[in-house]
């Protein structure tokens, strides 16, 4: 016998189903209608039928204009940047810049001098002759200086928020190097820190020679310091040089708040950053608060944190300059352990977890041949890989 099809059209079960369906159908249009209508979207206003009679722009600044007097205006829906701050205050905060105020040079004059250093370029004819013969050498010394006149504050700038120097030093603040630090190392002075560069410990062992250009009669201070290697506090630091009052830019005619100290990340801690900050003094200050026994081979004396010590100062000094360091363990930090800061060596290793198997099956699916070598006893590892 041939089932009923109109019996199986019918089912109580089909007809459950249908009836939830209109009664979500229902429901769905009388929320609807209580719901709040939604405010006006953007371009709305905007005849999609008719595009040629549209204002056009004619420029892109005309267009970029335009687009920021649009994006100022409210809105009525919540944007990300709302759901943010909700959730975080602190994000995307506008920073404090505690530095000096940076004259940027006018734009015009610069286009202006640059088309008559070409111009006169064009007529050099001695210029010419070395160009066209591979003769012409670039004074990298002209191009130093100009650099450090020009771009340098923005880059060293961008340079120092990438490895979080403002983040860790001075929370919420930020400000424009504009005074170079030259800080070198080594008998030669052939080990130069830049911005973030490798160097070992063991080429830091010995105080730097440290130069600036400095105005005559003007006082400065001089910071070294190491937000990554504090061994008991994620948020302190350990200050490895301060040097307060420096007269002119002779750093050994300063007052050395706190000796010298080389670098001494711990071992299996990867790459710390070291950097120097330099300060502007408006003029001579009392570091009593500051000042570290001399020697200092004590951690928990050297414990320090910059954003303490600029607040103390702050309507004294100015940060004008940055410069930094990256370094890991080498051989050397061990005997500033055991010999300088009379301790034992922390060493940090990563203890591996076992592996992990699932457990075993009676009939494996779709496993590799050795399969049962997961599980076999013994403290040899029979198994390769699989």
């Amino acid at each position: 016998m041939k089932p009923d099809r109109d019996l199986a059209i019918y089912h109580p079960v089909s007809i459950q189903l249908l009836l939830n369906s209109v009664l979500c159908f229902l429901v769905t249009v009388v929320l609807c209608r209580r719901a709040r209508p939604l405010g006006p979207m953007p371009n709305e206003e905007l005849d999609l039928q008719n595009l040629k009679s549209l204002e056009r722009y004619r420029s892109y600044t005309r267009y970029l204009r335009r687009a920021e007097e649009a994006k100022k205006q409210p809105v009525w829906w919540k944007t990300y940047r709302a759901y943010m701050e909700q959730a975080d205050p602190d994000h995307d905060a506008e920073l404090v810049d505690i530095g000096l105020p940076l004259c940027r040079p006018s734009r015009t004059k610069e286009v202006r001098e640059r088309r008559q250093v070409i111009k006169d370029n064009k007529k050099n004819a001695e210029l010419e002759r070395m160009t066209r013969l591979r003769t012409f050498k670039i004074p990298l010394d002209r191009v130093q200086e100009t650099w450090e006149k020009t771009t340098a504050p923005f880059q060293i700038k961008r340079l120092a928020e990438h490895y979080g120097v403002f983040k860790d030093l001075f929370p919420m603040a930020h400000f424009f190097p504009q005074v170079f630090l030259h800080v070198h190392y080594g008998k030669d002075n052939s080990d130069q820190v830049h911005f973030g560069n490798r160097m070992t410990p063991t080429q830091a062992t010995s105080a730097p020679q440290v130069s600036f250009n400095a105005e005559e009669g003007s006082l400065w201070t001089l910071l070294l310091t190491c937000p990554d290697e504090h061994l008991q506090d994620n948020e302190a630091e350990y200050v490895h040089w301060l040097v307060g009052n420096i007269p002119g830019g002779a750093v050994q005619a300063g007052d050395e708040l706190c000796h010298y100290l080389p670098p001494f990340p711990a071992r299996g801690t990867g790459f710390h950053r070291y950097i120097y900050v330099l300060f502007k003094q408006e003029g001579p200050i009392s570091f009593q608060e500051d000042v570290r026994p001399s020697p200092c081979f004590s951690l928990e004396e050297r414990t320090f944190k910059t954003q303490d010590f600029y607040r103390r100062h702050q309507d004294h000094m100015t940060p004008v300059g940055v410069a930094f360091f990256q370094s890991q363990w080498d051989e050397s930090v061990t005997n500033t352990f055991h010999h300088t800061l009379n301790m034992r060596e922390p060493v940090f290793e990563f203890i591996r977890p076992p592996v992990y198997h699932p457990p075993q099956v009676k009939f494996p699916h779709r496993q590799p041949l050795r399969y049962l070598d997961r599980y076999r006893d013994g403290k040899e590892q029979t198994y390769g890989i699989y």
